[in-house]
């Protein structure tokens, strides 16, 4: 049996941002933290009072030192996490701008966990884990990043552990000509997918939530993420799909939202709740995160007990 009930997997940086929502051209200050989609997932869901486990790689630099001391903070078991003397870890800036809002430049080509193989996987957890979470941000990193993803979802299917994927399609990274089939090859390996209806246009040239469904097949449960408007999932088996508004919340920064949501669903798929409680909870979670500067908010106001052994997700 595992430590943990979720295995998370991906790359986590350190983030430089203007204090004062200056440009970076003219900022005089800056303050550094950390962020990383599937880390975010990993924190959110240890903030609502789950064993998670967080996978990767970093630099065996200070950069690493920091990145590992903040995502293991709110309780996420980071003792898999590989130290590599040879390679940095990653950062990456954002350039505020009143006229064009948020840039965001990356500093990850070579970094420890772009260079990931299958190999790595031999030293996770697999077996005895609940599910297993990572966005199409892995397979946009490298070939053996991609071919890392791809593979942990084929060991997760063989020992039985659910498979959840946040598209998280991300252009600075690749164009969607590149990311169209992976990103839909690994979409169909899951058991759950997360896609915003506009990056789903964006890659897939889908125009409707029920197209994304058709799309990437009937097997799948496929949660819908329309901006401030709601979310919608469609279970296996059902025609008729789940809406849940979005909450209404001042927006501060809308960095990391997405993860904040999926860790909301996946607590709540994870404790058996309905469709509607699940998107109900994906939305309370991510109003922390448009509420914060922050990718990672703390949301332990939202934690109900953890689910006893044996549970079942679905």
């Amino acid at each position: 049996m595992s430590d943990h009930e979720v295995l998370c997997l991906g790359e986590a940086m350190v983030l430089v941002a203007p204090r004062h929502g200056e440009p970076l051209a003219t900022a005089r200050d800056a303050a550094l933290s950390v962020a990383g989609a599937e880390s975010n997932v990993a924190q959110y869901l240890a903030d609502l009072g789950h064993r998670v486990a967080w996978a990767s790689r970093v630099g065996g630099d200070p950069l690493g030192d920091r990145v590992l001391t903040a995502v293991a903070r709110p309780g996420v078991d980071v003792r898999h996490v590989e130290r590599d003397p040879s390679a940095p870890t990653a950062v990456y800036f954002k350039d505020p701008s009143p006229e064009n809002g948020t840039r965001v430049h990356y500093y990850r080509t070579g970094s420890a966990a772009s260079l990931l193989t299958p190999a790595y996987l031999d030293t996770l957890p697999i077996a005895g884990t609940r599910l297993v979470h990572l966005s199409g941000i892995t397979a946009a990193l490298s070939a053996g990043c991609a071919r890392t993803a791809t593979e942990l979802f084929d060991r997760a299917r063989a020992a039985g552990v659910l498979r959840s994927f946040d598209v998280n399609y991300r252009p600075a990274l690749w164009s969607t000509e590149d990311a169209h089939a992976p990103l839909l090859a690994l979409a169909r390996q899951a058991d759950v997918v997360f896609v915003g209806l506009d990056e789903a246009a964006e890659v897939w040239g889908t125009t409707t939530a029920e197209d994304v469904r058709d799309l990437i097949g009937p097997a799948v449960s496929v949660v819908v993420k329309n901006a401030d408007v709601g979310a919608v999932v469609f279970e296996p088996g059902t025609d008729q799909g789940t809406f849940v508004p979005a909450e209404p919340v001042d927006v501060v920064e809308p960095v990391g939202a997405g993860d904040a949501f999926a860790a909301g669903y996946l607590s709540a798929w994870l404790r058996n709740g309905t469709p509607a409680e699940r998107l109900r909870l994906g939305h309370r979670v991510a109003a922390f995160a448009l509420g914060s500067v922050e990718d990672h908010a703390d949301a332990t106001s939202l934690r109900r007990p953890a689910p006893g052994p044996g549970g079942t997700t679905r």
